[in-house]
């Protein structure tokens, strides 16, 4: 019989519904409950792609024995952290202060007033490795709360207390200048691993964001160390198993240092900030590799993750069936050597092997290969022969039991996606990338966002969820919506994006300080109101806000926008020297802050003429960090970058102002080029 989450709209919920656990979401109902019986709360915190997630589930979860230990004793609550983020947060700094470390499956015991006393993350059926097994540690929490009462109780106190002295107050003392900056460059430089790319050990993630920063390093200063830092991450990623050699796309980390062997999940949100990312790279250099993956990973995205409402899911599991029954990580992406030449024959699978890296010995597990890209020197590829190759493996592949996906549309992350969307497709000529980002930024209208302008968090299947907006939907939306404006000159984008900046500044920002909340101040009251400045595997709801704050600013000439950018840039200025690599997006948008940003305003007699094309593409493909666009016609009230700007000798003309200077207007499309990229 299902219980209670079967009524949920969260996939990673649902997973869950037909466990004899009597869960119940996460709502006051179920807080009320615990009071009523004096029990504890039991609070379990994951994802959908999780994969110990899903091994806790089946161990002890699914398990009859521990259920009944578990709804005797407790009243178990399941949190989707993607649905609750602020849930997520607020625990998983405590488990984090209490344990050092943190991860998902999250598992913290609370008192009925929500206060957490007890923590961990994966618990296994058995004692393993010095840990206790799940049912033991129910047994001793239940043993304490019924004997000790007093001491969790204290205990609980305790641990609020201490949460709520960690307020961040970065806040309006001065923004990050050249000095900041460049000691941020140094500290990623000590950091860098110069053999393999990217920064610090094992497990590797890519670092989206701190490579946004330093191509808009370069762009404003010419540091060649910035570019090649860039460059060689990208390579080695794109050229390595954390990216699908087949169908495009980026799993969520490499395991190792090389970049081999990844966690096969993959997320929207990484493949969206990457796809921008590389997009970037091939604007600033030419790459043909960066075009290519940018590309491949937009077709990704289109591909995999869109859902029918026009938006894009969370998420593929990292699981899937391997064809013999069993549900195994990394089974759809694999191959051995008898697999290769069962699809492709001998002589072509003896030159897959050696153009993918596969081996009999295997790089992964059994004996089986993740598909890589080694840069053999002195090899010349036939192009066509590789290119047949590819195609008959993805149609092999594409036959096997596909990975589960999280069908979840969250705000924030499909934000993040239009962005990406509309500039590649802008960039190389794909209006069906454009026409993606249209209809996702149609969806979070249409589905996400009341007449207020206030965000909804979540939807699945066409239905909006019941969490609100957090910081970083509103500010990864806006930035969206900026970025759809400026690719296709409607100026309706940047009308949401300012509805949505006005909540940032009325509903998550301290008046006196200048710092940022997750949630909002009329949001449900938590033990603790979540902050967090750092960026992680997204860009942090603060730097977000402020990049999105300054390029609506720029847009518009609304001072409160920039004001509020600049003093959120003051965290900035105290972290990016100390720990550049987790607060990357905010580094990058301090340079174009110290850009100007710069603000460009394409006018011509109609917005499909050659001429007002020309102009519009090159101002798009301007490397200046932050430079925003205006792209409409003569008289046009689209934007206001564009009032009074006639055109010049009846041509289509390009402005750029800068720190409230103008250049001289032009038609000419190499000279705008050359403006936009000193």
């Amino acid at each position: 019989m299902p219980n209670r989450l079967a009524h949920e709209t969260s996939p990673y919920l649902l997973q869950h519904a037909e466990n004899p656990v009597d869960w119940w979401p996460w709502s006051d109902e179920a807080f009320a409950e615990a009071r009523r019986r004096d029990v504890p709360v039991l609070l379990s915190v994951g994802y959908s792609s999780c994969h110990w997630c899903h091994v806790m589930a089946h161990e002890s979860f699914e398990d009859r024995a521990t259920a009944e230990v578990m709804n005797d004793h407790f009243v178990s609550v399941k949190v989707d952290r993607e649905e609750r983020p602020d849930v997520d947060a607020v625990y998983m700094e405590a488990v984090q202060a209490a344990t050092g470390q943190g991860g998902w499956p999250m598992t913290v015991f609370l008192t009925p007033d929500a206060e957490p006393f007890y923590f961990g993350t994966y618990f296994p059926p058995a004692p393993r490795h010095g840990m206790p097994s799940f049912r033991q540690v129910l047994q001793g929490v239940h043993q304490a709360w019924t004997d000790r009462r007093d001491e969790v109780t204290d205990v609980a106190g305790k641990i609020v207390r201490d949460l709520a002295g960690r307020e961040v107050s970065f806040g309006g003392s001065g923004v990050p200048g050249e000095e900041e900056l460049a000691q941020a460059l140094l500290g990623l430089t000590r950091e860098y691993d110069p053999q393999r790319g990217g920064f610090g050990g094992a497990p590797k993630f890519p670092p989206s964001m701190v490579v946004e920063f330093l191509l808009r390093h370069h762009a404003r200063t010419g540091a060649e160390g910035a570019l090649q830092m860039a460059q060689d991450t990208c390579e080695r990623m794109a050229r390595g198993g954390i990216y699908d050699q087949l169908g495009g796309g980026f799993a969520r980390y490499s395991v190792d240092r090389d970049w081999t062997v990844p966690h096969f999940e993959k997320m929207l949100y990484d493949n969206a900030l990457l796809c921008r990312v590389y997009a970037h790279l091939w604007r600033s250099t030419g790459s043909a590799l960066a075009r290519r993956v940018a590309l491949e990973t937009a077709d990704f995205m289109v591909r995999e993750l869109r859902t029918e409402q026009g938006g894009f899911a969370s998420a593929l599991d990292a699981d899937s069936d391997d064809g013999t029954g069993r549900h195994v990580e990394g089974a759809y992406y694999v191959w051995t050597p008898a697999q290769l030449r069962e699809v492709l024959g001998d002589s072509d699978a003896e030159l897959a092997a050696q153009h993918y890296g596969v081996t009999e010995e295997g790089t992964f597990e059994e004996g089986a290969s993740v598909l890589l890209l080694p840069q053999r020197e002195g090899v010349v590829v036939d192009a066509q022969r590789i290119d047949s190759i590819r195609r008959r493996l993805f149609e092999a592949r594409s036959a096997r039991p596909a990975p589960g996906r999280d069908d979840k549309v969250v705000a924030a992350w499909n934000g993040l996606a239009i962005a990406a969307l509309a500039e590649t497709g802008a960039y190389f000529d794909r209006p069906d990338l454009v026409e993606a980002a249209v209809a996702a930024a149609d969806l979070l209208v249409r589905l996400h966002l009341d007449d207020a302008a206030r965000l909804t968090r979540t939807s699945k299947d066409g239905r909006a969820g019941a969490n609100a907006g957090v910081l970083e939907d509103y500010a990864d939306v806006a930035e969206g919506f900026l970025a759809l404006a400026s690719v296709t000159g409607e100026g309706v984008w940047l009308e949401f994006a300012g509805f949505l900046l006005d909540h940032v500044l009325a509903r998550f920002t301290d008046e006196e300080s200048g710092a940022l909340y997750d949630t909002a101040a009329d949001a449900e009251r938590l033990i603790r109101r979540p902050q967090d400045p750092t960026d992680n595997a997204v860009p942090s709801g603060w730097t977000a806000a402020a990049g999105a704050l300054l390029g609506y600013a720029a847009q518009t000439g609304v001072e409160p926008h920039r004001a509020a950018a600049e003093r959120a840039l003051a965290v900035v200025k105290a972290l990016g020297p100390r720990v550049p690599r987790f607060i990357g997006w905010g580094l990058a948008v301090a340079e174009a802050l110290l850009d100007g940003p710069r603000e460009v305003a394409v006018v011509g007699p109609a917005l499909d003429d050659p001429g007002t094309r020309a102009l519009h593409r090159t101002a798009l493909l301007g490397t200046a960090p932050g430079a925003v666009v205006a792209y409409g016609t003569v008289g046009s009230d689209e934007f206001p970058l564009l009032a009074d700007r006639p055109l010049s000798g009846g041509e289509p003309t390009a402005y750029v102002c800068r720190h409230f200077t103008c250049d001289a207007p032009t038609t000419d499309p190499e000279r705008l080029r050359g403006t936009l990229n000193r």
